[in-house]
């Protein structure tokens, strides 16, 4: 509300009343909050619109759905398409989970680091723990949009 300094949304259920919890209910706390479609910016213009539903695995999925358009400079489709990972209950202490396409080494290498791994999630039903996403993108100088929709789920991408 106008005047008051904070927004008002029903989705705080990850708060623990357990004060060594990192979601503590305490002031200035905010609860790992899942409810997060995303729109980038690039030189103050919209680059992209862009989500990632699927509880936990959200903001890792908005995160790596940024890191392949901006980083590997990926297009919608593929961004969506790539392999991902997920840290199954949201915490430092979870396990891993990576769907098919990752290396072998990639993941000794993880696990050398001392990290929990569950490799080669496959099926279509294990591969909802990774979320579905939707992405579009929009030209700056063009103003071309450009559509993607998840492999994991129903869906498309449809101009018209």
């Amino acid at each position: 509300p106008k005047g008051f300094g904070f927004t008002l949304q029903n989705r705080g259920h990850n708060f623990h009343l357990d004060p060594k919890h990192p979601n503590c209910l305490s002031p200035g706390k905010r609860p790992y909050h899942t409810i997060i479609p995303g729109m980038a910016l690039k030189d103050g213009e919209l680059f992209a619109s862009f989500g990632n539903m699927g509880g936990f695995m959200q903001p890792q999925g908005h995160v790596q759905l940024l890191v392949n358009l901006i980083d590997h400079k990926m297009d919608p489709q593929t961004a969506l398409d790539t392999p991902r990972f997920c840290i199954g209950d949201g915490t430092a202490n979870g396990i891993v989970t990576f769907e098919e396409g990752y290396t072998e080494e990639t993941l000794k290498e993880l696990e050398k680091m001392g990290h929990k791994i569950q490799a080669g999630v496959s099926s279509k039903h294990d591969r909802s723990l990774f979320g579905n996403g939707q992405i579009v993108t929009r030209d700056k100088d063009t103003g071309v949009l450009c559509g993607g929709s998840d492999l994991r789920s129903d869906g498309l991408a449809l101009a018209w």
